[in-house]
């Protein structure tokens, strides 16, 4: 999947602008708890009434072609692509009433709750992963805090891992499908890489008003520079098999066009990489963008995103990490109340869905709800923006009270909504 050398890095943008020895100092000094998000974007737009918001009552040129199925939470229905995500809805909430949505084919919202227009002077504001990178950093340095596994597309937009912003392109997730696995490359011969190492030391010596702890984290940064640890976790070969078919592999890749592929295995990547110390991990799962051919295309995306999601919040279960990781899917608008002559549905930002599971709260429901036809909220409206709230109080970021300072010297607060979803703490 991932074409990865088994060497490690120096330096990262992912991890700011730190050199290594400080970076492994403030790490040995940072005992934050390891939380995470993992941040599934459905990119181009998924249907929220063939989904969680099923509207098996309206008239049939609204309705569509699949029926409610229950959940094991008495009371609470989905839509019959997803059982097992029903089997196991006491671990979900559903929010059926988004609002908000800038109305562009872009991932940026998801990955930061702004609209890509919105602007701090003339930069874009930041992604929660870079945000987290500058706000709690690496908890292990041979893991970047921030990743983005999503493939690339001709939509370029649809392969948004989260924008830097006025954080600056050191904070940028780390993106094992780049160039930046560049960074993972030992520059220099092994034998002139030991030999500064002992001179390090031997100077580390002949000075000792260099303090036993530089040392100390200068032989840990050397360390890091063979370090195997992201390697491994981006290795499947080196998972159980059968945790690998629970996952299933999304093939074959159809409706992609100029989308990300329905790749099931990036699900599994990214809870190895939150085992091994990322914390946040975004990912751009298929293209859900049905003008045409809506219900064929659910079937098929739709039974692949029940196998994974299913899998992965299982996973994180059986690990006693659920409580830890927040997991996010959502995308960018939801789509036409009305089906289309073409059997698809068309953009509709007035209303859109999220699926969470995990971080810690408060599951088994639903929230919000919209009028008989799917057209706009009537009940609890939930801005993208507190969505993203919520996934930074998942990460321990508190958006009422945390800001940033640009490189104007203005501190600047994460988001405009900054409350996190109430129903869920």
């Amino acid at each position: 999947m991932f074409n990865v050398s088994r060497r490690s890095f120096l330096s990262v943008g992912a991890f700011g602008m730190l050199s290594m020895p400080q970076i492994l100092q403030a790490q040995k000094e940072n005992n934050t708890q390891h939380k995470a998000v993992i941040n599934i974007f459905l990119a181009g737009g998924p249907p929220h009434q063939d989904m969680w918001d099923i509207k098996h009552d309206a008239p049939v040129e609204i309705r569509g072609e699949f029926k409610p199925i229950s959940t094991n939470v008495a009371g609470i229905q989905i839509g019959e692509c997803f059982p097992k995500i029903a089997s196991m809805f006491d671990k979900f909430t559903a929010i059926r009433s988004v609002v908000g949505c800038a109305g562009s084919h872009d991932g940026y919202q998801c990955m930061s709750g702004w609209d890509r227009d919105d602007k701090v002077g003339s930069q874009q504001y930041p992604a929660i992963g870079p945000v987290a990178s500058k706000v709690l950093g690496p908890l292990d340095i041979a893991v970047p805090t921030s990743i983005g596994l999503a493939e690339p597309t001709k939509h370029v937009q649809w392969s948004e891992v989260g924008s830097a912003g006025y954080l600056g392109g050191s904070y940028k997730p780390f993106q094992p499908n780049s160039d930046m696995m560049e960074d993972l490359i030992l520059k220099i011969k092994r034998e002139r890489f030991n030999d500064r190492k002992n001179l390090l030391s031997t100077l580390t010596d002949l000075n000792p008003t260099l303090g036993r702890n530089t040392n100390t984290f200068a032989e840990e940064a050397f360390g890091v520079l063979t370090s195997s640890k992201l390697v491994d976790a981006l290795d499947l070969s080196k998972e159980d098999q059968k945790t690998r078919e629970r996952y299933g592999d999304g093939k074959p890749f159809k409706y992609q066009y100029d989308g990300a592929p329905t790749v099931n295995e990036h699900l599994l990547v990214a809870r190895r990489l939150v085992e091994a110390g990322a914390r946040s991990v975004t990912l751009s799962y298929g293209r859900w963008d049905s003008h045409g051919g809506n219900f064929d295309l659910v079937r098929d995306h739709g039974a692949k995103l029940d196998q994974c999601v299913s899998a992965l919040v299982e996973d994180l279960d059986s690990r006693g990490i659920l409580d830890d990781v927040t997991v996010i899917v959502w995308g960018e608008f939801g789509r036409t109340p009305k089906i289309n002559k073409g059997s698809g549905r068309d953009h509709w930002p007035q209303v859109s869905c999220a699926l969470l599971a995990g971080g810690g709260f408060h599951h088994g429901q639903t929230i919000g709800a919209t009028n008989k036809l799917g057209e706009y909220a009537t009940d609890r409206p939930v801005h993208m923006q507190e969505i993203c709230a919520t996934l930074y109080r998942g990460l321990g970021i508190d958006t009422m009270s945390q800001t940033i300072v640009d490189n104007t010297g203005r501190p600047n607060y994460l988001l405009e909504h900054r409350e996190p979803i109430k129903e869920l703490i």
